[in-house]
Formats: structure tokens, C-alpha cells, sequence
């Protein structure tokens, strides 16, 4: 097997694909993705919210084991917890059903701990470049600041799933508790920069027609890529 035929990969809309009926799931459009080791059955979520127990029996379904977490971010449509007054399931309810270790960026941890209630003891903290194996398939971390201060992006066989850092069309709002609007130009001009442009980026959220596009389209299309001086973006895109 090559990696591309080895890996596995799923895209689940909430409210669509699980959590059908959830108005807050519906709203949301989140974007939760399985990833994992065909020939060894391992996986790995990606951000777990909403009806983890169903996104657990998709899996599965599948043939495959969980073996971990990984956490694009602390807001309670990614990790579980509280939003806007409405209790959203995620890892602290999944964790509840399989012990399995929680991935996150350890600037991140803390924000983890208290937005969804998971212990500390069940986090692994990393800096930005280290992988996670599952099974025989390496998934990298990037950190990404700017929406939260441990933002981080899930790199994988050419396919880039960015959380709330990067959408289709805009990027993550700056303007919420921890983040930083100076820290998510460096990331857009800087730690995204050396991406190739074939690499397929798969979003948080549905906020665009397309589940996902390649990063040369994106770079041509979305307005918070334009090139331009930090004091220029800042005036337009800083909230």
C-alpha cells in the first residue's frame, strides 16, 4: 500500500452527517474528521463535538479502533462545552466512553481544561511540528495563533485541515478571548506560507459551497491571503 491508499479519511458535516436534528449542530456547520490507519485499524477525531458517541459508532463501522483525540482548539463546537448558553457533547463525554489520550498545542491546555471540562491528566501538549502516529500513518501538527492562542492545523497526506485558523473564504475571527489579530497574519503569511499549493484544505466549518479546495485556489480567491503589508491587513481584517 501506498500512504494515500493506507490512509483513512472521513469528512462529517454536523447536522448533516451526525447530530441530524441538532439545531446548534445545524447552525454551526462544523466540519469533524476521522483519520487513521486502514491496515492497522487505528484512527484518531479531529475535533469530536456535538454527538461523539455517533461519530464513535461511525468509525466503527468502518473497522477501525480510536486511538486518540486531536483538538484544532479550545471553543466549544470543536471541544465540547459550553456556547452562548447551550451545552455542546465533545471530548469530555467521548472520554467517557474510551480512554484515549487528547492531543493538543501546550499553549492550549489550560483553555482545553476549563472550556470542556476534561482533566488535565488526559492531555498531550505539543510544540508546533511534532507528529502523532496512528498506526502507520504520520499526522503533523502546525501551530497556528491567532484565533486562540494554541490554534493548530492537522497536516496529513497532502491534506491540510485547518480548524477555525483558515477557511475556503476569510479566516477565524480575531476578535474572541485569546486571540490575537498581529499573531493570525504571521500565520497566514508565515506559517502557512511553505504549504504547497496542491495541498487540499479541509476547513472547520462550512462557510463556502466546497467541503474543501487545493491551497493554490484558495490563495487566489480568499481575500485574507491577498498580499499586502501587516498595517494593511490589520485595518481591514483585524476585528
Amino acid at each position: 500500500m501506498n500512504v494515500t491508499d493506507r490512509l483513512y479519511f472521513r469528512q462529517f458535516l454536523a447536522g448533516v452527517d451526525f447530530a441530524v436534528g441538532d439545531a446548534v449542530a445545524t447552525q454551526m456547520v462544523n466540519y469533524v474528521y476521522a483519520v487513521g490507519d486502514r491496515e492497522t485499524g487505528d484512527a484518531v477525531l479531529l475535533d469530536p463535538a456535538y454527538r461523539p458517541r455517533e461519530l464513535l459508532t461511525a468509525i466503527e463501522g468502518d473497522g477501525m479502533t480510536l486511538r486518540g483525540v486531536i483538538l484544532t482548539h479550545y471553543h466549544a463546537d470543536h471541544a465540547g462545552g459550553s456556547l452562548v448558553g447551550h451545552h455542546i457533547d465533545g471530548t469530555r463525554e467521548l472520554l467517557e466512553i474510551v480512554d484515549v489520550p487528547v492531543h493538543v498545542q501546550a499553549t492550549e491546555t489550560p483553555w482545553v481544561s476549563e472550556g470542556s471540562g476534561v482533566d488535565d491528566g488526559s492531555f498531550v501538549g505539543h510544540d508546533s511540528g511534532d507528529t502523532v502516529e496512528v498506526g502507520g500513518i504520520t499526522v503533523t501538527l502546525i501551530h497556528t495563533p491567532g484565533h486562540t492562542p494554541g490554534s493548530q492545523c492537522v497536516l496529513v497526506d497532502n491534506r491540510l485541515m485547518s480548524g477555525d485558523t483558515l477557511f475556503l473564504d476569510g479566516c477565524g475571527r480575531t476578535d474572541l478571548p485569546g486571540s490575537d489579530p498581529a499573531e493570525m497574519y504571521r500565520t497566514l503569511t508565515s506559517r502557512l506560507a511553505g504549504l504547497d499549493g496542491s495541498t487540499w484544505l479541509y476547513p472547520g466549518h462550512r462557510y463556502a459551497s466546497a467541503p474543501s479546495a487545493q491551497l493554490v485556489d484558495v490563495r487566489r480567491d480568499n481575500a485574507v491571503l491577498a498580499p499586502m503589508g501587516a498595517e494593511q491587513w490589520l485595518a481591514m481584517f483585524s476585528r
